[in-house]
């Protein structure tokens, strides 16, 4: 009967540990970046564009917790690295000194409680799908579209001729802008 039990016993330990390693349906494997720095690995839901927020659960069978992009600092879902600000999640396509982004979610007019009052969002200007030159540097965030782009250009690139130059060429396909960005980041 003892060695029943201890049979019994490893296949339910095996059978938890395989739980474990299986990812949840709907899920996929990811990280977040909490506001306050810490870090989470484990699967993730993308409710992104319809919701601006994640489902995430550590492991299958886990408690599953919903993080709004106010919530986070960034995540990424099957590698595909966001970052978030204002609440909104940003696809990030190029990183460096610049990071070139382009909108994922819409968090304007989503409620936010605090003290008790529910509040709203304002989110971030522009919308899913848009692109963005975010300067690290000063944390500042420039919507690149075809009115914008020269003027981003001018303000982003100072002291770079070449991303200027490529900046020019992108002027009409604001998704381009990403090759200035990259010529940017590796003037040095």
């Amino acid at each position: 009967m003892k060695k029943l039990i201890a049979v019994f016993a490893l296949a339910l330990a095996a059978f938890a540990a395989q739980a474990q390693n299986e990812v949840p349906k709907g899920y996929e494997k990811g990280g977040l970046v909490l506001s306050d720095g810490s870090i989470l690995n484990g699967y993730i839901r993308d409710n992104i564009r319809s919701k601006a927020s994640v489902n995430f659960v550590e492991n299958a069978g886990g408690k599953k917790k919903n993080y709004e992009g106010s919530d986070l600092q960034a995540a990424e879902v099957n590698g595909v690295k966001y970052i978030c600000i204002n609440g909104d999640f940003f696809k990030v396509i190029s990183q460096g000194e610049l990071d070139f982004l382009q909108k994922a979610s819409d968090a304007s007019s989503k409620p936010v409680y605090a003290a008790g009052e529910t509040l709203f969002s304002n989110g971030t200007e522009g919308a899913p799908g848009d692109y963005f030159i975010y300067d690290t540097r000063n944390s500042q965030l420039k919507h690149v579209n075809k009115k914008t782009a020269g003027e981003v250009a001018a303000t982003t690139f100072t002291g770079c001729t070449a991303a200027i130059e490529k900046a020019k060429l992108a002027i009409n396909e604001p998704e381009k802008m990403k090759e200035a960005v990259d010529v940017y980041n590796t003037r040095n």
